[in-house]
């Protein structure tokens, strides 16, 4: 007990450190001296430790959550990175994301590690886990929050690889088995009825392997720009394309990667066509008034108050795909978080849901590759607004 508390008192103070560097609290009055206590009661309960409240304590425990991401330089990183920032509120609210190991993973975190209030994982993961045998039925153990985002496949080939085709009987590098990257890679080359060599090497070793020839192709997937395939560079690499094909389209969705993203990989003004897969928020499914219940359920509250915050820069551009209302095929929406959507709906949000998913439904029925990015769709939704203005639409029932 007294190494725990040594433990905790250690990481309090470097934490509690950080924060009174950054806070607009501290200033130079009085001779540089600065009374910490009247930073936060979080510092108040690091330099009173031996008479903190029960209460403090409980406070500060109880509008903590964590947030299991990803891996060092993927999109989930950030996304818990940004989560952080935005909504740390002192001891009102407080995200601490945890470096992770990739969607398998998390969902082995979200079930089993103690401590774990969320986490990122993609859509296809619990689908790919079911459908393989790994697990029983375990999906009503999860609820989602959000829909977060679209991420992106990317293939990072030889120049002598144009196709996926060229892909069978090569050596692929599909990351390690504990993320969600093979999960995806395996079920798009099943589907194509492709089979390569499937080699599970960590990505950054990979990119090396691929360089000096040892591999055909590396596939990452993760929310564009990934700043990880983005410093990607070497002679005669490229992205090789994904058509977006008839068995793909019941779980894909149709994305591009773009030059101005990846210009090692892409020449100026480019385009390269591929699929995109979703990304989840995800919790587990506590039951309604416990203690970790509560703490999702404050996170929701919070976090669904602040979107809009996270949308702008200089936060990632993937926020500014995230919809709140969103549907999610096979998954639970955890109660609290259909609630506030309940309470927030109006017209402008019915409206807005009613556009997206015509653009969805027009891109499958069409079979074409999508080409907008989501600030010329948000410019056709500003467009559609001011037609359905000027027509005496607005008011029409539906």
């Amino acid at each position: 007990m007294i190494i725990r508390r040594l433990t905790d008192l250690a990481f309090g103070c470097a934490a509690g450190v950080g924060l009174l560097l950054t806070t607009p609290a501290f200033s130079q009055d009085r001779g540089g001296e600065v009374d910490p206590a009247a930073v936060s009661e979080g510092l108040k309960a690091i330099f009173s430790y031996s008479s903190t409240s029960k209460s403090t304590r409980e406070r500060l425990n109880a509008n903590t959550v964590t947030l299991m991401s990803g891996t060092i330089g993927g999109t989930y990183v950030q996304f818990g990175a940004d989560l952080a920032s935005a909504l740390d509120d002192g001891d009102r609210m407080r995200v601490l994301p945890i470096i992770g190991r990739g969607s398998v993973q998390s969902i082995a975190d979200i079930l089993f590690l103690k401590g774990v209030d969320l986490g990122i994982v993609r859509a296809d993961t619990l689908d790919y886990l079911e459908r393989k045998g790994y697990t029983g039925n375990i999906r009503n153990q999860f609820v989602y929050i959000t829909k977060l985002y679209n991420e992106e496949m990317h293939v990072v080939a030889r120049s002598s690889i144009r196709n996926l085709a060229d892909l069978n009987g090569r050596r692929v590098a599909v990351d390690l088995p504990n993320g969600g990257t093979f999960v995806t890679a395996i079920t798009i080359f099943e589907r194509l009825g492709i089979k390569p060599v499937y080699a599970y090497i960590e990505q950054r070793i990979a990119y090396e392997k691929l360089k000096n020839g040892e591999l055909d192709a590396v596939i990452a997937v993760q929310g564009s720009p990934s700043k990880a395939v983005s410093q990607v560079t070497g002679d005669g690499l490229h992205f090789v394309p994904i058509p977006y094909s008839g068995p793909l389209q019941s779980d894909y969705l149709p994305s591009v990667l773009k030059a101005e993203d990846y210009p090692s990989l892409i020449p100026p003004g480019g385009r390269v066509d591929t699929i995109a897969v979703p990304a989840i928020l995800a919790a587990y499914n506590w039951p309604a008034k416990t203690e970790r219940y509560g703490k999702v359920e404050h996170f929701v509250q919070v976090f669904f108050d602040r979107l809009k915050d996270l949308q702008r820069p200089p936060f990632h551009p993937k926020w500014k795909e995230v919809v709140l209302s969103a549907p999610l095929k096979g998954w639970n929406r955890f109660p609290p978080a259909q609630e506030w959507l309940d309470q927030h709906s109006g017209p402008a949000s019915d409206t807005r849901a009613r556009f997206d998913r015509f653009l969805a439904a027009q891109t499958r029925e069409t079979g074409q590759q999508g080409t907008r990015t989501p600030e010329q769709d948000e410019a056709l939704y500003q467009q559609f607004l001011k037609w359905q203005k000027s027509s005496g639409q607005a008011d029409a029932k539906h």
